[in-house]
C-alpha cells in the first residue's frame, strides 16, 4: 500500500482542547511576573539608593582638600653663614689742596709706593709768596715799633724815680710799649700762619702706602676749600685689609673677637683668604636690623684691594635649626606661618622666624621642633582649624640613564 498524508478531519469547538492551561496555572504564572516585576523594582531602587551614597561620599570626600607633608630636615647643630663684606684699607687718606695756585708738577702716580712724607705734588703760590713777604715785613715794623717803645719806657721810668715827669707821662710810655708788644706779635702770628700755608704748596704723603687715585694735572687751578674739589692723591695703607660685614640680628650673638672666618674674593675663585673679627658695633642698626662688624686680613701679598666686593663664611653652631621647602611657607598679616596638621588632621597655622634663605628651601630659627607634620604647597584659602586629608606624596621616577 502506498503510504501518504493522512487527511485533516474537520476540528470540533465545542470540544474542550486537552493542552489548554488551567486557572490554577494562570495563577502561578501572574504570582511569578510580580515577583519579577517587584525584583526589578527593587533592584533599581537598590541601585539608585547606592548611587547616592556613593555621590554623597564623593561630594564628602571632594570636599576636604588633599594635601601632601613636606620634608623636614633637621640641623646638625653646625652651619656656615655667608655674607657680603666690604673690603676697605687699613689707612686711607684723601689729600686736597690747603693753598691756592697752580700745579707745578707731580711726582707719583696711581699703584706708586710711597714713604711717610715723600713729596707728591709741588703748587706754585705766587700770592701766598707775595703775602709772606709783605708780612714779613710789617713784623720788622712792628718789631722796630716795639723796640723803640720799650726804649722810652725804660727813660722815662728813670726819669721818674728823679721825679723829673709826672708817674701819668711814665704810665703812658709803659702801655704804648704794651701795645706794641702786641702788634708785633700778631704780626709774627701772621707770619708763621702765611708760612705754614706756603709748606702746602708741597703734597706730603701722611704714611707709607700705595697711591690709589690721582686727579693732579700740571698748570690746573688749585682753589682751597671748595667742597666740589676733587682730592688730589689719595694714600693707601694696605698692608693690611679691614673687612666691614653687616651681621643680621639673629646670629649676633654667635659672632664674638677673635673669631677667624674664610674670605673669598671673585677675582681669586676657589681660593679662601683668613680674616679675625677684630670688633664689632655692640648695637643693631634700626633701618635694617643688623650689626656692623669688622674683620681684618693680612695683605702682605697685596691681593686683597680696598674698595672690593668680598663674601664671608662664618662657622657657627645653630643646634635647633630646621630646614624646609619654601613653598610649604603661608604669608600672614603678621609674618611667616607654617600649617601644621594637627589631632584630628585639623590645621594649626604656626608662627615662625626665618633665619636664612636659601632659595629653594629656608631654615627657620623658633617655631619649630622638626617633628611637625607640615603641609607642602598648603592652598590660598587654608585656614586655621579645616580639616585636611593628608595623601604620601608620589615617588620620584628613577632618573633614566
Amino acid at each position: 500500500m502506498r503510504s501518504g498524508p493522512k487527511p485533516c478531519l474537520p476540528r470540533n469547538w465545542n470540544q474542550p482542547l486537552s493542552d489548554a492551561p488551567s486557572p490554577r496555572h494562570l495563577a502561578r504564572y501572574g504570582i511569578g511576573a510580580g515577583i519579577l516585576a517587584l525584583i526589578v523594582v527593587v533592584t533599581g531602587i537598590a541601585t539608585r539608593v547606592s548611587a547616592d551614597h556613593s555621590l554623597k561620599a564623593a561630594a564628602a570626600e571632594n570636599a576636604v582638600p588633599a594635601v601632601t607633608l613636606a620634608k623636614l630636615q633637621q640641623s646638625d647643630g653646625s652651619q656656615n653663614l655667608v655674607l657680603p663684606g666690604t673690603l676697605q684699607a687699613f689707612n686711607s687718606a684723601a689729600l686736597y689742596a690747603r693753598t691756592n695756585g697752580y700745579v707745578r708738577r707731580w711726582l707719583a702716580d696711581i699703584g706708586d709706593h710711597v714713604s711717610a712724607g715723600q713729596t707728591l705734588a709741588i703748587i706754585d703760590a705766587p700770592e701766598i709768596d707775595l703775602q709772606l713777604a709783605q708780612a714779613r715785613a710789617d713784623y720788622q715794623t712792628a718789631a722796630a715799633n716795639q723796640a723803640l717803645a720799650r726804649t722810652t719806657a725804660v727813660r722815662w721810668d728813670a726819669l721818674l724815680a728823679k721825679d723829673a715827669v709826672s708817674k701819668q707821662e711814665a704810665d703812658e710810655k709803659r702801655g704804648d710799649l704794651a701795645a706794641k708788644s702786641a702788634l708785633a706779635q700778631g704780626q709774627a702770628a701772621n707770619v708763621r700762619r702765611l708760612g705754614t700755608l706756603q709748606g702746602f704748596t708741597r703734597i706730603e704723603a701722611p704714611f707709607a702706602g700705595t697711591v690709589t687715585s690721582r686727579s693732579a694735572q700740571i698748570g690746573a687751578l688749585i682753589v682751597a676749600g671748595n667742597a666740589a674739589s676733587q682730592p688730589l692723591f689719595t694714600v693707601s695703607d694696605v698692608h693690611r685689609i679691614r673687612i666691614y660685614v653687616r651681621v643680621p640680628q639673629n646670629y649676633s650673638a654667635q659672632v664674638h673677637a677673635g673669631m677667624h672666618a674664610k674670605l673669598q674674593v671673585p677675582e681669586y675663585p676657589g681660593r679662601d683668604f683668613d680674616a679675625v673679627l677684630t670688633r664689632a658695633a655692640g648695637a643693631v642698626d634700626v633701618a635694617s636690623g643688623t650689626m656692623l662688624i669688622e674683620l681684618q686680613a693680612d695683605n702682605k701679598d697685596r691681593l686683597l684691594k680696598p674698595g672690593g666686593y668680598a663674601q664671608v663664611s662664618f662657622p657657627l653652631k645653630a643646634a635647633g635649626i630646621v630646614e624646609l621647602p619654601s613653598s610649604a611657607l603661608v604669608t600672614q598679616d603678621k609674618g611667616m606661618a607654617v600649617a601644621i596638621v594637627g589631632a584630628g588632621n585639623h590645621i594649626h597655622l604656626q608662627p615662625i622666624t626665618i633665619a636664612r634663605d636659601n632659595g629653594a628651601t629656608v631654615e627657620i630659627a623658633t617655631g619649630l621642633t622638626g617633628q611637625e607634620r607640615i603641609v607642602d604647597s598648603p592652598p590660598d584659602a587654608i585656614a586655621e582649624g579645616d580639616e585636611v586629608r593628608v595623601e604620601t606624596a608620589p615617588a620620584a621616577a628613577p632618573a633614566k640613564g
